[in-house]
């Protein structure tokens, strides 16, 4: 009955029955450098939350460092106490105010699972993609079950390997702006935003590529092209399943989730994707391995920066300006 919604400038509001309550969950606004690509970007409750009331935000801190800190819900089911907030993890973000990256999402495991870009600057400038001890243009997976904190899982690459940093999962990422997991199959989807041409999905399934170390490309690719390289070495990388182009006045993804409900039955197993710039909305259906299907559904408009999912598997859509779409059949 309950939708909760995060704004960039620093609250979480809750929608019950279609309504927005007055009081926001959690205003974190006097925490939060908003603007731009910076603010209050994600937010995940723990997988336990009907029992420990703990859930987790992503920000931009003030001086436009990374943080993730826990919350737990008040006495009031509506509203977040302030005074239990427990500060998970703290990253560095010199220099630049883009590629902050900001989608957490609890996996299938339970884990804690982070995407953070590369940092900013045309081209990855740090290097930070494809620097395995750099937390910047990562997936992190943490486990966050402890008392404060968080520890790190025993099959994390770094957990064994010194040649990575101990939470990073997966690297060679340009800014992962949002990745989800299948609710039926695991499956992890990454949109990852591209340099100038070139916008991708990745995908990581279940059944043949969940492994730990794996390497999307950036900056030696963008999408499945060499960047800047006339020819590259593209042992190792990990390919994307579709990628697009900046045609159209297409400028970036924004990455959804696999549909799992029942109000457009023909598009189950379905993943949507939108581009922020275009506002089209997109879904692919991947076989697991191969090329994709896709198929044009509509064009809100633009702004399009991040999708939503419910309960019961069914997906929403919300613009940068405010509003917030159910996505269902045609009247």
């Amino acid at each position: 009955a309950r939708l909760f919604v995060v704004e960039q400038a620093g609250r979480i509001r809750v929608l019950h029955h279609d309504t927005t309550l007055a009081r926001p969950f959690l205003d974190i606004t006097n925490r939060v450098l908003s603007g731009g690509e910076r603010g209050l970007l994600s937010m995940a409750f723990h997988p336990q939350y009907a029992a420990n009331g703990r859930l987790y935000v992503y920000y931009t801190n003030l001086t436009g460092d990374i943080r993730v800190v826990r919350f737990t819900v008040s006495s009031d089911p509506d509203s977040a106490d302030h005074a239990t907030a427990d500060t998970v993890l703290k990253i560095p973000h010199p220099g630049q105010a883009n590629h902050n990256g900001g989608q957490l999402e609890f996996g299938p495991d339970g884990m804690l699972w982070l995407g953070t870009g590369d940092g900013g600057g045309t081209g990855d400038p740090a290097r930070n993609g494809q620097n395995k001890h750099a937390l910047l243009g990562k997936l992190l997976r943490l486990n966050v079950d402890g008392a404060s904190g968080y520890a790190i899982p025993a099959d994390n690459p770094g957990a064994s390997d010194t040649s990575f940093a101990p939470e990073v999962w997966a690297y060679g990422l340009r800014n992962p702006w949002r990745f989800s997991f299948d609710r039926q199959t695991g499956d992890l989807y990454i949109g990852d935003v591209g340099q100038d041409t070139y916008e991708e999905v990745d995908v990581a399934p279940t059944s043949f590529q969940r492994g730990p170390g794996v390497n999307y490309g950036w900056n030696i690719m963008e999408g499945a092209h060499c960047y800047q390289a006339t020819n590259c070495n593209t042992t190792g990388l990990v390919l994307p399943i579709v990628e697009y182009t900046h045609a159209f006045s297409a400028c970036a993804i924004t990455g959804g989730y696999v549909y799992r409900g029942s109000a457009l039955p023909a598009l189950v197993g379905n993943y949507f994707y939108a581009d922020y710039c275009n506002g089209a909305i997109t879904s692919i259906k991947y076989p697991g391995s191969g090329p994709a299907d896709w198929t044009s559904l509509l064009t809100p408009g633009s702004g399009i920066s991040s999708f939503g999912e419910d309960a019961r598997g069914e997906l929403y859509i919300m613009q940068l300006t405010g509003p917030v779409f159910r996505i269902g059949p045609s009247q």
